[in-house]
Parts: structure tokens; C-alpha cells; sequence
């Protein structure tokens, strides 16, 4: 009988062992239950969150072309076609609640909904110098768009190279390449499609950013829009034409905008004219920027448009999400 007992005792040592390990494995099953639903449920929220940033800022782009299209039957029924930059197009909107929006749904005030706020611009793109009419299909190199370029260049301060290397780049993505490659596959440089993929060959982003503000390169050649163009753009098109010269043609310009090229000619250099490949008093394409902010995340939207006969087609669409920095 005296033997026994350490035999039971062993029994009930294990016993509470198999328990407790019993005990802990439940408790980390339960735990990653708890974690994987806790995760389910956030990849749902981010991924709800994501569609109806998506949806919002395709509403805001829809509203964008509206506004292009309406500007465009406007000026139709006014007469020749003009943009200037006192249209509605050109005014911002400054960032607001999206509730304000929604005011005249019931279903939607200013308590209701997660708080997203939402602004928003449309600017020329043909207020811009566009790259792409430097170099033609066949690789050759129009001179008077390299003479514009370099005396933009010069205006902006940007290195002296900076408009050969341009060329270059431009003819890079252009010309097919003799033969094929070890590869067995053409070697022939991907197209820019965007400004900043002139990066991928070879020029700094230092000289990218000086040129920004006053160039662009945009998928079809585009003359530049004398009634939103800056003074340093102006300057750069029109031969003889330094910055004072382009300064008078703002200020008269926001006095009264040009109807027409014609109109332009009294403000130029003695027999200098105003080249309707170079110059022009309205615009097809636009650039929209949009911004979606709901609560701690942010997603940007920018989009390349072009109007054209009745319509306002989307040829560039890129997104940007990132979050808020914690305050």
C-alpha cells in the first residue's frame, strides 16, 4: 500500500501536465483565431477603404471632364474656341469635407461617414513646352523646337547640356537599333511616357526639376497656350522675345485674353510672327490632380486628359497612396 502512493502521485504529475499543456494549446489556438480575424478584419477595412477612395476620386475625375466638356460647348457657341486661366476649369478647389458634397442627399451630413476630405486642380498642360514634337518618328530632330528648348534652358538656369542630352534621349526611345540583340529581342529603349521617365536615361533629377514647371512630354506634339503659358515659356517659343517682352503679354492677357494669334502680333518683336505650329489660343489636353484624404491615409491622383470634339478622353491615369505623418 506504502508503494503506491508515489506511483499516484506520478499519475496526477502527469495528469496535470497533459492539462496545462492542454490549457496552453487551446489558449494559442484561440489567440491565433483572435489574430487572424483581427487581421481579416483589417485587410477588409483597408481594402473598403481603398475601393471607395477609388470610386471618390473617379467621381472627381468624371466632375474634371464635365467641366472641360461644358467649357469646351461654351466656347463653341461663343465663337472661336479660347482657354485663359479666369475659367472654371482653372480654379483649384481648396481642400473640403466630402459630406459638403452630399448635402442634398439625406442620407449623408456632416456627422455620417468616416471624415475624408477631398481637393483638386486642373491646370493647361499646354501651358507647358512639350518635348515631344524635339524629335519625329524617324529619329530627326526638328531645329526650331531644339532653339526653343535651348533658350528655355538658359531661362531656367539649367546645366548647358541639358537640351543635347534631351535630344538624345528622345532619339534613344525613337530608333530602332541595327539587328537584334544577344537576347534575340530588339534593343530598343522604352518610350517615355511621363516627364520623369526621361530619368531612365541619364538625366539628373536636378535638371528634371528646374525644367518641371515649364516643360512637359506629353504622348502627341501640342503647340503652347499663349493665354496660360508663364513668361518664362513665352520668352523661350517666340524668337527675340526676352522676359519683359513676355511680361507685357501676361499683363495685356489678363486685361484681355487673345482670340486670336493676330492678336498676339502688335506685343512681339519687330517682324517676328506668331507661329500656329508653335503657338495657339486654346488647348486640348489638361492635367487633373486629385486628393483624397481619409483619416490617417492619403491617396493622390493624377490623370492626363484630352478634349476633343464633344469629348474628354483619359490618356494617362497614376495613382499615389501613402500615410499621414503621425502628429
Amino acid at each position: 500500500m506504502t508503494q503506491r502512493l508515489p506511483a499516484r502521485k506520478a499519475q496526477r504529475g502527469v495528469a496535470l501536465l497533459l492539462a496545462m499543456i492542454v490549457v496552453a494549446l487551446v489558449t494559442a489556438a484561440a489567440a491565433g483565431m483572435v489574430w487572424q480575424q483581427e487581421r481579416a478584419v483589417a485587410i477588409e477595412a483597408a481594402e473598403r477603404a481603398r475601393a471607395q477612395s477609388g470610386w471618390i476620386l473617379s467621381g472627381a475625375l468624371d466632375w474634371a471632364r464635365l467641366i472641360l466638356r461644358e467649357d469646351e460647348r461654351s466656347a463653341r457657341r461663343g465663337g472661336t474656341p479660347v482657354d485663359s486661366l479666369d475659367e472654371p476649369w482653372a480654379q483649384p478647389l481648396a481642400e473640403a469635407r466630402l459630406s459638403s458634397f452630399l448635402a442634398a442627399d439625406r442620407d449623408n451630413n456632416a456627422d455620417s461617414g468616416p471624415e475624408a476630405f477631398i481637393s483638386g486642380a486642373i491646370e493647361d498642360a499646354q501651358s507647358r513646352l512639350n518635348l515631344r514634337g524635339l524629335v519625329d518618328g524617324a529619329g530627326q530632330v526638328d531645329a526650331g523646337m531644339l532653339e526653343v528648348l535651348g533658350r528655355l534652358v538658359v531661362l531656367v538656369g539649367a546645366p548647358a547640356d541639358a537640351a543635347p542630352r534631351l535630344v538624345e534621349a528622345l532619339k534613344g526611345s525613337t530608333l530602332q537599333a541595327p539587328g537584334p540583340a544577344a537576347s534575340g529581342v530588339p534593343s530598343q529603349a522604352l518610350r517615355p511616357l511621363r516627364w520623369d521617365e526621361l530619368a531612365w536615361f541619364g538625366i539628373d533629377s536636378a535638371t528634371l526639376a528646374r525644367l518641371a514647371p515649364h516643360a512637359d512630354l506629353l504622348p502627341l506634339p501640342t503647340p503652347v497656350n499663349v493665354n496660360t503659358a508663364s513668361r518664362v515659356v513665352l520668352a523661350a517659343v517666340v524668337p527675340q522675345l526676352d522676359l519683359g517682352g513676355a511680361e507685357r503679354i501676361v499683363q495685356q492677357r489678363q486685361r484681355q485674353l487673345f482670340r486670336s494669334l493676330a492678336e498676339l502680333e502688335p506685343l512681339l518683336p519687330p517682324g517676328v510672327k506668331a507661329d500656329p505650329q508653335r503657338l495657339s489660343v486654346a488647348s486640348q489636353m489638361f492635367l487633373v490632380a486629385g486628393r483624397l484624404r481619409l483619416e490617417e491615409r492619403v491617396l493622390e491622383e493624377r490623370s492626363l486628359l484630352m478634349r476633343r470634339d464633344g469629348r474628354v478622353d483619359v490618356l494617362q491615369r497614376e495613382k499615389r497612396s501613402f500615410a499621414m505623418p503621425a502628429s
